[in-house]
């Protein structure tokens, strides 16, 4: 076997992947599953560490501790050189973001029998937009971090780039092929041609352009819930000076990577006059209670689990009973689409820009190749494929086809 893994970590799921022959190239990471959920619970009651799916258990079985999800936003964020405490103990973001892949390493070299040194690590096109010098500052994080966990040698590929490289090996004819990588946290493009005589060997003539937003999933999570939930909470209501209950509450509870902050003494203080002053006090109540249990993530994973029904079908009930027992939220996806509309609008325009640079003509391309866990949200599909009315629409593995790519990519660049 060669000694070589692709490593895809993910704003919502990571995996590792090396290419074995007869074997799949995704390795098994947890409960024989190949992806392992990008989340760190600190059990506080046990005093131990958890990730991916056991880490979800344990904080929704209600132990005592701090949940740690989306890590991959911290990447290009000033959050990343500051702290967080944890259990009594101040922890720095670099090293939460360490010890996540080091277990993610351990994980992989386990299931593979053998260590891993040499890797391919995906990246998005843009860390951060519109910034390159903090794009590349995010890059060399990851690099730093990657080498204190043991990776000797790194190479970085585009996402969307080793994507394509996995629906390759699958083709028996040349293809123009727009690829559409839609993750948890940023949209990811790249206009490659593709074909099985074209495998291997230097491809940078065969990558026509790449575009990248930041823009994905968690996004679409966060809208939705500022759109559904947080008006139960008082997102929207006012003051009885007449201004409106300030709406950073809010934003931090319905944003992944900064659900935390909220959980703070000086928050409480706040929210403590707020309550005192508000038109609708009780509202106010109900977030002070969510706060108080700590059930940030848990109404984020309610919102998630929103996204994912409404984009299967045209209507869902969420039971939110940690609010009150018979809390029950009806939300159409009309109203999902209302609430993402302008981020779908920033995704499809970078598609378009893309195509531009390219200076090629929608209608020459062959295929538009969908992955990442956030492509089947309906209105993001049909904006995309509206922009290529010719091209044959194709689902990858929505989960896979990046750490699949990245595999066969070290495969090669190592070999």
């Amino acid at each position: 076997m060669n000694p070589a893994c692709g490593v895809d970590f993910g704003t919502s799921n990571s995996t590792i992947g090396a290419h074995r022959p007869g074997q799949p190239l995704l390795l098994p990471l947890e409960d024989g599953k190949p992806t392992l959920p990008s989340v760190v619970f600190f059990n506080a009651d046990e005093n131990r560490v958890s990730f991916g799916r056991a880490a979800l258990a344990d904080y929704l079985e209600g132990h005592e501790g701090r949940l740690m999800r989306s890590l991959k936003s911290l990447l290009g964020s000033g959050l990343i050189d500051s702290h967080t405490e944890v259990n009594g103990r101040a922890l720095r973001f670099r090293e939460l973001l360490a010890d996540f892949l080091r277990e993610l390493k351990r994980r992989g070299e386990q299931a593979a029998g053998t260590p891993f040194e040499r890797a391919v690590f995906g990246r998005p096109v843009h860390f951060v937009d519109d910034d390159e010098a903090a794009d590349r500052q995010a890059e060399q994080t990851l690099r730093e971090i990657g080498h204190a966990v043991g990776f000797r040698d790194i190479i970085f590929q585009y996402e969307p780039i080793a994507a394509a490289f996995a629906y390759e090996a699958g083709i028996e004819r040349e293809e123009l092929v727009l690829v559409a990588d839609i993750g948890g946290g940023t949209s990811d493009f790249s206009l490659v041609r593709l074909g099985p005589q074209r495998v291997g060997g230097d491809r940078r003539q065969d990558i026509l352009a790449t575009a990248g937003v930041h823009v994905g999933g968690t996004d679409f999570d966060k809208y939705l819930s500022l759109s559904c939930a947080m008006p139960l909470l008082g997102y929207g209501t006012r003051m009885t000076s007449g201004k409106e209950v300030p709406s950073s509450y809010y934003f931090n509870l319905a944003t992944w990577h900064t659900i935390n902050f909220v959980y703070s003494r000086k928050i409480w203080s706040e929210l403590q006059d707020v309550r005192r002053d508000a038109q609708e006090p009780d509202r106010i109540a109900l977030l002070m209670q969510l706060i108080d249990q700590r059930d940030g993530h848990w109404l984020a994973m309610k919102m998630e689990e929103g996204k994912i029904a409404l984009s299967q079908q045209a209507h869902c009930r969420l039971q939110l009973e940690r609010l009150a027992a018979d809390c029950l939220l009806d939300v159409r996806r009309e109203t999902f689409d209302q609430a993402i509309g302008q981020l779908v609008d920033s995704v499809a325009d970078a598609v378009a820009s893309l195509l531009n640079r390219a200076g090629v003509d929608a209608g020459r391309v062959d295929t538009l190749f969908f992955t990442g866990g956030s492509s089947g949200v309906p209105l993001l599909r049909a904006r995309i494929a509206a922009l290529l009315p010719q091209a044959r629409a194709v689902e990858g593995d929505l989960f896979g086809s990046i750490g699949a790519g990245l595999a066969l990519d070290a495969s090669r660049r190592f070999s």
